[in-house]
Formats: C-alpha cells, sequence, structure tokens
C-alpha cells in the first residue's frame, strides 16, 4: 500500500479544492485545438477504414484500433463538457456535448445528469444506483436467493463487465432515459434528439459507403471504444485500496481523494484517455479541464502516491466483487467465501 506523504495530510480536505482552484480555467485556444486534433484523425481513420474495405484491402481495417482510441478521447471530450469545464462556457460547452454525443452514442443531457450524481455520491454506501458499476456487500450478497447471487456473478464477469456490458449500454440502454422516465421533459428530449441525429448519420453514413463498409468500420470502432470506456471507469473505483463509508461517515473530499484511482497509464494512453486515469484529482475538483489534470501531478507530486494503480495492477482489480464492511475493502467472491 503507497504511503500517504505529510505534504499530503497538510493539505488534505477542503484545502485540495483551495489548491485546485488555480487550474479550473481553461486555455480556450487549447480546447479549440484539442477538439480538433481529435475529430480531424477520428473521421480520417474511419474513411481510410471504409476505402480499406471498398477496395478489399482487409489489413486496412487495423486503423479501426486506433480510431477506437479517438473515439475514447471523443467520449473525454465530452465528459469535460459535461462538467463545464472545457470551454468554461455552458452554452459552448453544452451544444458541443450533444454534437459529440452523436458520435459516442450517448444523449448528452442524460449522461450529465447521472454523471453529476454520481459526482455527488460516489463511495457512498447509501446512495448507490445511478451511474456507478453495480457494487454489492458482502452481507448483502449473502442475503440474495441463489438466482440473485447468480445474477450478480454474471454481471461482474468480465466478459458481461467488459464485453456485453458495453454493447448493452451503448447501442441498446442509452437509446431510453433508463432511470430517469420520470424525470421531466428534458431527459426524454435529449435521447430522442440523440437517436434522430444518430439516425440520420448512420443513413448518410451508409449511403456513402454501403451497409456493409459502415457495419464493418462503425461496430467494432464503438465495441471497442465503448468496452476502454467501461474499462477505465471500474478501474477508477474497483480498486483495492478505495474507500467506501455509510452516509454518516462519507464525506466528499475525503471520498473524491481516496475513493477515486491514480490510474498510472504510458503517457500515449493518457493522451487518448484525456488523463481521466488522474481521476482523484477529477474527483476533487471536476473543473479542472482534463488536459491540466498532469499539471496538477508535476506541481503536487505527492499525489501520486494516493491510490495508485499500475496498467499491471490494473488486471488484478478484476476479481474484486464485493465491499466487505468488516475489513473495509473491495475483495473477490473467493476472499469473501461468497457462496453461489
Amino acid at each position: 500500500m503507497n504511503m500517504i506523504s505529510p505534504e499530503v495530510a497538510a493539505n488534505s480536505k477542503r484545502a485540495w479544492l483551495k489548491i485546485l482552484a488555480r487550474y479550473k480555467k481553461p486555455d480556450r485556444r487549447r480546447s479549440a485545438l484539442e477538439l480538433a486534433i481529435t475529430l480531424i484523425p477520428f473521421v480520417t481513420l474511419w474513411a481510410l477504414s471504409a476505402a480499406a474495405y471498398a477496395y478489399g484491402h482487409w489489413w486496412g481495417l487495423i486503423l479501426i484500433l486506433p480510431a477506437a482510441g479517438f473515439l475514447v478521447r471523443i467520449f473525454m471530450i465530452q465528459h469535460d463538457c459535461g462538467h463545464g469545464s472545457f470551454f468554461a462556457n455552458r452554452y459552448a460547452d453544452d451544444w458541443i456535448g450533444r454534437a459529440l454525443g452523436i458520435l459516442t452514442l450517448t444523449p448528452y443531457d442524460c449522461w450529465r445528469r447521472a454523471h453529476a450524481v454520481h459526482h455527488a455520491s460516489a463511495g457512498n454506501l447509501d446512495e448507490r444506483g445511478m451511474g456507478d458499476i453495480r457494487t454489492l456487500t458482502v452481507a448483502e450478497y449473502r442475503r440474495m436467493s441463489w438466482r440473485g447471487r447468480l445474477a450478480y456473478r454474471l454481471y461482474r464477469h468480465p466478459l458481461v463487465m467488459f464485453g456485453l456490458g458495453p454493447i448493452w449500454l451503448f447501442i441498446f440502454s442509452q437509446r431510453l432515459p433508463i432511470g430517469m422516465m420520470r424525470g421531466g421533459l428534458t431527459p426524454w428530449v435529449s435521447s430522442m434528439t440523440t437517436n434522430l441525429a444518430i439516425a440520420l448519420a448512420a443513413a448518410l453514413l451508409i449511403w456513402a459507403v454501403g451497409p456493409g463498409a459502415f457495419l464493418v468500420v462503425h461496430l467494432p470502432i464503438v465495441i471497442l471504444a465503448g468496452s476502454a470506456g467501461v474499462w477505465l471507469f471500474y478501474v477508477q473505483h474497483q480498486f483495492e485500496e478505495t474507500e467506501w463509508a455509510k452516509d454518516e461517515e462519507w464525506e466528499f473530499q475525503r471520498a473524491a481523494l481516496h475513493g477515486s484511482s491514480y490510474y498510472d497509464l504510458p503517457p500515449l494512453l493518457n493522451w487518448f484517455t484525456g488523463n481521466i486515469g488522474v481521476h482523484h484529482v477529477h474527483h476533487l475538483s471536476a473543473k479542472v479541464p482534463g488536459y491540466r489534470l498532469q499539471e496538477v501531478l508535476r506541481d503536487y507530486p505527492e499525489l501520486r502516491g494516493i491510490g495508485r494503480v499500475t496498467l499491471l495492477d490494473s488486471l488484478r482489480c478484476v476479481k474484486l466483487a464485493l465491499w466487505d464492511e468488516s475489513r473495509r475493502k473491495l475483495v473477490s467472491f473467493r476472499e469473501a467465501h461468497a457462496p453461489l
């Protein structure tokens, strides 16, 4: 386990909010550049992949892999727009976020509302449900029927979590404002207008390149990017040193700093993922643009020692499935001696 330095202890809780306030202001020219160097390569790679398919050059479909990486990056920009941190202009952020939602298959206003709930309650055992990966306590799991336990085990299985799950989420589930159906008109407008825009964009692309090229190129890009996105979200909160607490003990700053990981990725992966691996800092201050999160680590290197998860470490996170309230840690089914 990483030790917390005296500097972190001295700058804990609300002090960090004051420290991070200086990083909130985005550079709008930088934001515009980030948008351009993400969208242009994505469109180019998509077009080259479709051309490779059309001319029978199947080897060219390898371009789907970097295209999926750029789609992840598009989602991260949409994510920053949702926090109002990309241009720090609500009108610009919202409309760019809505437009990018057509590419990410994510209704922006629905997602923004659910994600705000996630930020306000991450790590709170009494506020689980919206915008989270379902996580049961050991006691809750043991009280379930065998059917319930089987369903939960299937849900937490890697093939479902990172394979079937992203397909269900991005292609099917997000077509309706699930969880917000009684939340007023906005969720429905967000979902239906995004669906209409997706349908129009798909029809245009099918007209341009044909249904075969569209399916062979676009579906793998969406599935790969979706799986990567779910993986990132998983590792950001489902790691060995994470913290959860009951409502009476839960504290926003502590939950942000210790309930979110620092996913220490190689530089190239950091770039493709918009530095979202610096997730503990992001949860402390969601108004810090993604491209400034590395600045925080540079200026306050002690933050690198909190919740650090390497690429190799993250592979071991997959087995974690239950919160053990007595040991105050995530454990595997085997560690919890959890029956089926």
